[in-house]
């Protein structure tokens, strides 16, 4: 019985190995018959017909193969010449020193002006002077009379100032809405500043480049020549206040630490708060970069307003300052203020960090802002202030109570500072104010007049000058101070103002030798705190929309393009103003950030000197290095540039037409023929340059006649697919043929100014000349235009022509045709119908609901699939399965980029202090105090001016940009890898796939079975996700302080300026006065 048992176990293993083995044959047979259904040959078959046929196109009608003929026939007569990078970034420093410096002088001569006019000028309380109001010219009133303050005053357009309307004769005068125009000091400031005219016109006539040029006085008015009319906002209101824009303030005042103390006891409840939060917010505004503070709330205990920041100070960049303003939101009244502790923690934390030497180890201050002291504390002074009284005070009184104005004033006196008090939010700013010129004494009573530059910034005054839609432009302001020279009010240190002109860094950009830095290589320009002046990848734009600034553009450091430079070497060194090289590999993308160049860049810089800045260039190693001169004679060369198809780059200078006026007309190519051809010509040319765009123009001549004949003959092109031919030369020379009429064009977009990245750039090449560039010569690039549904109908080709057949060769040019998609998808829809059956047969096609079929570049996106709508699309959003086991095998590969300038929608949820309403108690009292606010502040200027803490509110509950730190991906083809078969399995149904490269392309061709549902495959995104901070490490961010060079100019105080010039109360009691005059002479003394 046992024996039969086990013959039966036997008997059933048996089986049961033997239908193992069959359902694993079968198995198999359905893994390869899948496989067998897209049959790799097969594939290859088509991708060979569809690549052969389409750079038969594409080399037909671009004319590639003759112009690289043409080139190749003149190899032997030109000479290679590798690039100097540190002499190329040595002429660039200087030709921009030579620029600084004109701007320099013509501002220099601007304050001789003013101080001379100021010096003869006397005082008139009665003057009565009509003058230009910028607001208010050419207005008349109901009666058809100018109004007072307008007058006729001629207007012409001007191309040099953005086609507005200006008068080059005579400046214009603008004045704050919060202030009256015919205030007595305003009027006497307007009087003698009007010898400024003649000056502004005569370094504009000796320095035609120049742009707007100003004069912003102590007392609130702005001089601006060449004259402009100004328009106010919907309100009627111009808020613009001289004072307050940053060249201003760098020009007035020296580097200063500062310490703010807010007083957070019971008593500043409420409206009294409201106003301390929008005096502390004020004094950020006039810290610059070059600026360190802390903020710190008392009352019976010290809290200070950031805690990670305990016992420091930081920088008052953009980024800090808006933190601070954040946390003051959160600050709320309770208990007793205990002013004596939050003075001695402020005098510490002074001294400890100049003890560092991290701060500006210059000018220090402590901002306090309370409603009031009880006492002098003058024991705290005399500890850590008296007898050389570094540290200024400025007590600023808030609320109309004046019962302790007496001990703040005193306060103010005795160390060098200034008394205000505030009762309203409309005194808060000109209140604020008044420091600044109180920390200018020290340096007017110097007479140093120190040139001060800022960071890149864009001009707001734009949308006021202008109901133009052209958006803003980048600028540098170069500004210096206007003292008074006065005998009597010498020890007084009064600041007129401050005089500047502004520096398109456009200006820059043409200055900048494109054609010796290669398709890859760029120059660049950081400040001496590290901030980007002129980068490629700098991106100050809302990218999508309006043309908005993004919050944090002005202060992008150079660490946040060149991020690969983990060490920050290369920002370090610069910030140093050191001379140098550096080397590193980069990721570089293009094409609206979704493309991705691999290079290996060679650093050169150096300083700029005269300024803070330093300039740097970047050459890609390579092709990137090289250079080649031709030679052809100027007849030949002239006849062929100025033929009709013949274009120079925009934003390159061939020639400086701006120096002279009667030049400013010309074209670039009319510039040139006058240079070479001129008897006497005053124009200044780039010889070198010219040299090398009449041998581009010469070689490239024959393509004209070429796609002539090609668009004559009836019989090419029939259905019309090819619409454009066009090249570019690495001298920016460009040449274009249509073979269909403008208006049939698919894209009219393509080569024009509103195609930012397919044109020569003045910091870049286009973007289809760069990417062939990375092509294997001889190859072509395809791509749709990433854009609107118009760019999607169409496909570029183009591919570079290289002068040598090695590394060290230069890429000379570039040629391709822009296609009509429907054309482009038809080629490839008949290539995958081919098979090499006999009986023409065919066992699979594209045409089978069997399998998908797709044409994607190498960056993985979409150019042909049966579904129209997703042309142009990531493959990795519609086949996420298969996208995900290309990248397991590496047939792609998935690159993490960054991005420190990108911004992310935040909610602007409720506050906690909203939570408050819920209470139908909360709400009256809520309802009171806002009636009560709106009683005691209501004038024309808080009709004007909404508290910007209404703006917040009204805020709350939506969505905003703000900046961030994002990680995003980028996908690139294995070049190696020619061709791959796979297999997916999607919850136990196997899919197949085949994907096979396209010759002589960056196409692959994936052909894949359409039998298994693989929807749950999660998509493979492009879209960046946000890096997020823990508190830890905001904190750290937040202490880290970079490298940054001091400005060498420092003016903390001076032993002549007289201190009792300190505050704006009425006036200090007898007894005060008493105690306060024995206690300054003693100071003075020591």
């Amino acid at each position: 019985m046992l024996w039969n048992w086990k013959i039966l176990v036997s008997h059933v293993c048996c089986a049961s190995f033997l239908l193992f083995w069959i359902i694993l044959g079968t198995a198999v047979v359905d893994v390869i018959g899948s496989q067998q259904g897209i049959p790799l040959s097969v594939v290859k078959l088509w991708a060979s017909a569809f690549g052969g046929e389409i750079k038969s196109i594409s080399a037909k009608y671009s004319g590639s193969q003759l112009l690289q003929k043409k080139y190749k026939e003149l190899e032997k007569s030109v000479r290679v010449e590798e690039i100097d990078g540190m002499k190329v970034v040595k002429n660039l420093s200087k030709k921009m020193e030579d620029m600084f410096r004109k701007k320099k002088e013509a501002i220099r001569r601007l304050v001789e002006a003013a101080e001379e006019a100021h010096l003869q000028h006397e005082e008139n309380p009665e003057l009565q002077y009509e003058y230009f109001n910028a607001v208010l010219i050419n207005e008349v009133d109901e009666e058809g009379n100018n109004v007072e303050l307008g007058g006729e005053f001629v207007l012409e357009p001007n191309e040099h100032f953005n086609n507005l309307s200006v008068n080059l004769s005579l400046s214009v005068v603008q004045v704050p809405t919060n202030m009256y125009n015919k205030d007595p000091a305003i009027v006497n400031g307007v009087y003698w500043s009007e010898a400024l005219n003649k000056v502004f016109v005569d370094n504009f006539e000796k320095d035609p480049s120049l742009i707007w040029q100003y004069f912003g006085s102590a007392k609130g008015f702005f001089r601006q020549y060449p004259g402009v009319k100004w328009h106010p906002d919907e309100h009627g209101v111009i808020a613009f206040d001289c004072r307050n824009r940053k060249w201003y303030i760098q020009a007035a005042t020296s580097p200063k630490d500062v310490v703010i103390l807010v007083d957070v006891s019971g008593s500043m409840k409420g409206l009294r708060l409201t106003i301390a939060r929008q005096t502390v917010s004020s004094i950020l505004d006039t810290l610059g970069d070059d600026d360190f503070f802390n903020i710190i709330a008392y009352n019976q205990e010290i809290h200070y307003v950031e805690p990670c920041l305990n016992g420091t100070l930081v920088r008052a960049d953009r980024n800090n300052k808006a933190h601070f303003r954040e946390h003051l939101d959160k600050l709320f009244a309770k208990g007793i203020g205990l002013l004596g502790d939050a003075l001695t923690e402020a005098f510490t934390i002074l001294n400890d960090f100049n003890q560092t030497g991290h701060g500006s180890v210059c000018s220090q201050a402590i901002m306090l802002v309370t409603d009031g002291a009880t006492q002098m504390y003058d024991d705290v002074f005399a500890k850590f202030n008296w007898p050389d009284r570094k540290v200024r005070i400025f007590p600023y009184l808030i609320g109309r109570e004046s019962a302790f104005a007496d001990n703040m004033k005193w306060m103010a006196c005795a160390n060098k500072g200034y008394f205000s008090q505030i009762s309203t939010l409309a005194d808060v700013q000109e209140n604020v104010m008044r420091y600044l010129h109180v920390m200018s004494r020290p340096k007017v009573i110097d007479h140093e007049h120190d040139t001060v530059w800022t960071e890149a910034y864009m001009d707001s005054t734009g949308s006021i000058i202008s109901r133009n839609k052209k958006g803003p432009s980048l600028m540098t302001t170069v500004a210096m101070p206007v003292f008074s020279t006065k005998n009597e009010t010498k020890n007084q240190g009064i600041l007129l103002g401050v005089v500047g002109t502004d520096i398109p860094l456009q200006e820059l950009m043409k200055i900048i030798p494109k054609h010796l830095l290669g398709i890859h290589g760029y120059a660049f320009a950081i400040t001496n705190n590290g901030y980007i002046l002129t980068h490629p990848d700098l991106r100050p734009l809302y990218q999508k929309g309006q043309k908005r600034r993004k919050p944090n553009y002005s202060s992008v450091d150079l660490s946040e393009v060149e991020w690969e430079d983990k060490d920050d070497f290369l920002r370090n060194a610069m910030v140093n103003r050191k001379t140098g090289t550096f080397s590193m590999e980069v990721k570089k993308t293009v094409d609206k950030g979704k493309r991705l160049l691999k290079m290996h860049n060679d650093y050169y810089y150096t300083e700029v000197k005269g300024t803070p800045f330093s300039v740097g260039v970047a050459l890609s190693r390579g092709h990137g290095k090289f250079f080649f001169r031709g030679n052809v004679s100027v007849e030949a060369g002239l006849h062929d540039l100025e033929q009709p198809d013949v274009a120079l780059a925009d934003e390159w200078t061939y020639c400086n037409t701006d120096e002279h006026y009667e030049h400013r007309s010309l074209s670039q190519i009319q510039a040139i023929k006058l240079y070479l051809t001129g008897r006497k010509p005053l124009i200044k040319c780039d010889r070198e340059l010219i040299q090398e765009v009449l041998f581009d123009a010469v070689v490239t001549a024959p393509l004209e006649a070429y796609w002539t004949g090609l668009a004559l003959n009836k019989s090419e092109n029939s259905d019309k697919g090819v619409e454009i031919a066009y090249l570019g030369t690495r001298t920016g020379l460009s040449r274009t043929n249509l073979f269909v009429v403008q208006e049939d064009l698919s894209n009219q977009d393509f080569l024009t100014a509103e195609d930012k990245e397919g044109v020569f750039n003045a910091d870049h090449f286009p973007l289809w000349y760069k990417r062939a560039a990375e092509q294997v010569p001889g190859t072509f690039v395809y791509s749709i235009p990433f854009g609107g549904n118009e760019n999607k109908s169409v496909v570029l080709a183009s591919t570079a022509i290289q002068l040598l057949d090695d590394r060290k060769s230069p890429i000379v040019a570039s040629v391709g045709i822009q296609m009509n998609l429907d054309f482009f998808q038809r080629k490839f829809w008949t290539a995958s119908r081919q098979c090499a059956a006999l009986d023409g047969k065919c066992s699979i096609s594209c045409d089978n609901e069997d399998i998908k079929c797709y044409l994607i570049d190498n960056n993985g996106f979409i150019l042909v699939t049966e579904d129209y709508s997703q042309t142009g699309e990531f493959f990795g959003e519609v086949e996420a399965a298969v996208m995900t086991k290309l990248l397991l095998i590496g047939s792609f590969k998935r690159i993490n980029l960054y991005d420190y300038q990108a911004l992310c929608r935040e909610y602007a949820g409720s506050s906690d202090s909203g939570h408050c309403l819920s209470h139908p108690f909360s709400i009256v009292k809520w309802l009171l105090t806002e009636l009560v606010i709106f009683l005691l502040e209501f004038n024309l200027y808080s009709w004007w001016h909404v508290d910007l803490s209404v703006k917040a509110q009204n805020s709350r509950g939506k969505t905003m940009l703000v900046p961030c730190d994002t990680e995003y991906p980028a996908f690139v083809s294995e070049r190696t890898i020619k061709e791959t078969t796979g297999n997916i399995d999607c919850e136990g149904c196997v899919r197949s796939f085949v994907i096979q490269q396209i010759p002589s392309s960056n196409l692959f061709m994936v052909v894949v079975d359409n039998k298994c549902d693989c929807s749950s495959t999660l998509p493979v995104s492009m879209d960046p996700i946000e890096i997020m901070y823990n508190e830890s490490l905001k904190c750290d961010r937040l202490k880290f302080q970079k490298d940054r060079k001091r400005p060498e100019s420092c003016h903390p105080f001076h032993p002549e300026e007289n201190a009792m010039e300190c505050g704006g109360a009425a006036g200090l009691s007898a007894p005060l006065t008493a105690a306060l005059l024995p206690l300054l002479a003693t100071l003075f003394t020591r």
